[in-house]
């Protein structure tokens, strides 16, 4: 992860254990991965074992790991620092 917007140079970790609330928003996440997975199976599938269900879940939950790093980062730098929409310049380097 970049340690400053390359666009108005925010820093991404403002001070240490800023991203502690995020681990809420990631299980948030992984909530909605459970109950995606267990819907899916109900609606598919006729009998799916506890084994089975759990090997499902965690192969999803586990699949999906960087994208809900990422997303429950930036969820949560987002409740508290404004971003600008004009972008223009972030490749221009």
């Amino acid at each position: 992860m970049n340690k400053n917007c390359p666009c108005c140079g925010q820093t991404f970790e403002p001070e240490p254990g800023y991203y502690f609330g995020a681990m809420f928003i990631s299980y948030g996440f992984s909530a909605a991965y459970f109950l995606g997975v267990w819907m899916l199976s109900y609606i598919f599938f006729d009998e799916v074992g506890a084994l089975e269900m759990m090997v499902a879940i965690i192969l999803v939950v586990v699949g999906l790991l960087p994208l809900t790093f990422r997303w429950s980062r930036v969820l949560w730098i987002s409740i508290f620092v404004r971003f600008e929409k004009d972008s223009k310049n972030i490749f221009q380097e």
